[in-house]
């Protein structure tokens, strides 16, 4: 009980927790391997989002023809805006240098 009289914005439902990432940093887990860090400025019900200044990673698995190993590879690349559709999202998470 204590924690919830810190937060500016009573937590009620779990969509009240995004809502104080709004103008800030966050990370995005979407489907296919895909990550997204950028500035939040809005979403919906739907978990629909608006990104700024977004930074996107795919990671994609390879399996190396000759030693059958897997390889694991990353791609990136920054999307100055960006939406997205909420049936991808499984994860958000306020911005940190350790996502689990």
């Amino acid at each position: 009980m204590a924690e919830e009289e810190q937060l500016p914005i009573p937590v009620k439902e779990p969509l009240d927790l995004i809502r104080l990432s709004l103008d800030e940093k966050i990370y995005v887990k979407l489907r296919n391997e895909r990550e997204l860090r950028g500035v939040l400025h809005a979403f919906d019900q739907h978990l629909n989002i608006i990104l700024s200044e977004a930074e996107e990673t795919i990671t994609q698995i390879e399996i190396d023809e000759e030693t059958y190993e897997e390889v694991y590879k990353t791609t990136k690349r920054t999307i100055p805006f960006l939406f997205i559709r909420g049936d991808a999202v499984i994860l958000v998470s306020p911005n940190s240098s350790k996502v689990f």
